[in-house]
């Protein structure tokens, strides 16, 4: 029945947008936006707001009326926006998008902030974190990992500040790792961590004392065997057969270019990492392939970026993208309440699903996961696994 119901989701979706519903007894749907609109980051702002108009339109109501509030990427700005939302009967909002901001809306308790950090440790009770967390990534890897029956699997954490966000993720994805390896991002550390994890010494040494057992051996074929042990960096196996690494950009590079080092390569090792966003500069780095990795749905963000460029001139962020769907997203589960927005938290509480563009939501007991695609990144192309 429950699969029934959640398959049902995408086909009403279809029916909402096409078909305007009118709210109860007429009465608007109100949703705050709550972003940047100044200072530093007042761009992603901009573009928020664009997409949620972009929404707000495929939905087709003139009874979704969109609040729009400055958090000014400061808490105690964010806070008094917030109450501004309550005071003008405010009941669910789209923000903050920063996870700092969120700090104070505890205070605020008659509303529900549906924020696009991905961010889900310490937030106030009536704060859902509504991006692309950590634990939706890891089951991703997971399904990947059962698919293939690969077992032995190393896990290369850095010592950053997201590091509890990645290890709540690793305790709720049940993903099962050989062993979790902590390390250092400086290069030079980072370089000797990566040669003891992989027993780089004790493999190096066993070519440098397999080359001169041949040597004093009287086997016919001794040139030949030596020429080619010269090829390889080292002698002997590891023992695993993927590598999860939850980091990014350049530093991301620094530990595959430590793991090559070490004579590890991704042609016979599965390298996997976290949500890479489709980052170009890692399918130009065909060394680094082929590397595996979770993202939102490849096809409907390529669409997006170009309707977003046709209207604005501009590419959007990623951020942007779920700010639409957060808006189908409210419109659809207030459909289901009968736009009763008296009882905002029950919305939230009970089991359903939402096929958005990002993805498929899940949503339970206040919280927000996402069913992700896989991709591989090979020959300076992506592909999708699943």
């Amino acid at each position: 029945m429950i699969k029934i119901s959640k398959l049902l989701i995408s086909l009403l979706l279809v029916f909402i947008i096409i078909t305007p519903q009118k709210t109860l007894a007429n009465e608007k749907l109100k949703i705050g936006l709550l972003i940047p609109l100044s200072e530093d980051n007042q761009e992603i702002g901009q573009q928020i707001i664009k997409t949620v108009r972009m929404a707000i339109n495929d939905i087709n109501n003139e009874d979704i009326e969109i609040i729009v509030k400055d958090t000014k990427s400061d808490p105690n700005s964010t806070l008094k926006s917030a109450i501004e939302l309550k005071n003008e009967n405010v009941k669910i909002v789209i923000g903050p998008v920063f996870y700092k901001n969120l700090v104070n809306l505890g205070e605020v308790e008659d509303l529900i902030f549906l924020s696009l950090t991905n961010k889900t440790i310490d937030l106030p009770k009536n704060v859902i974190s509504a991006g692309v967390n950590s634990t939706s990534q890891l089951n991703t890897i997971k399904k990947f990992l059962e698919l293939n029956e690969i077992k032995k699997t190393i896990f290369l954490l850095p010592e950053l500040k997201y590091e509890a966000e990645i290890k709540k993720g690793l305790e709720n994805s049940r993903l099962k790792t050989k062993k979790i390896f902590e390390y250092d991002t400086e290069p030079t550390k980072l370089t000797k961590q990566i040669e003891k994890i992989t027993n780089y010494r004790i493999r190096k040494q066993n070519l440098e004392d397999e080359i001169k057992r041949l040597e004093q051996s009287d086997d016919p074929n001794k040139e030949k065997k030596i020429k080619q042990l010269e090829k390889r960096y080292t002698l002997g196996k590891v023992n695993f057969d993927s590598v999860v690494i939850a980091d990014f950009d350049e530093s991301l590079k620094s530990v595959v270019t430590s793991l090559l080092y070490s004579d590890v390569s991704p042609n016979n090792k599965y390298f996997i990492s976290l949500n890479q966003w489709f980052n170009e500069s890692l399918i130009q780095e065909e060394s680094l392939q082929p590397m595996y990795y979770p993202s939102i749905n490849k096809k409907n963000w390529e669409n997006y970026k170009d309707l977003f460029y046709k209207k604005f001139k501009k590419y959007p962020n990623h951020l942007s993208l779920l700010s639409y769907d957060l808006v189908g997203l409210i419109y659809y589960l207030s459909f289901k309440n009968n736009f009763l927005t008296t009882d905002i938290e029950k919305l939230f509480k009970d089991e359903s699903s939402f096929k958005g563009k990002i993805g498929i939501f899940d949503i339970k007991n206040n919280e927000i996961n996402h069913r992700l695609n896989f991709y591989k990144i090979e020959k300076n192309q992506t592909t999708e696994i699943f």
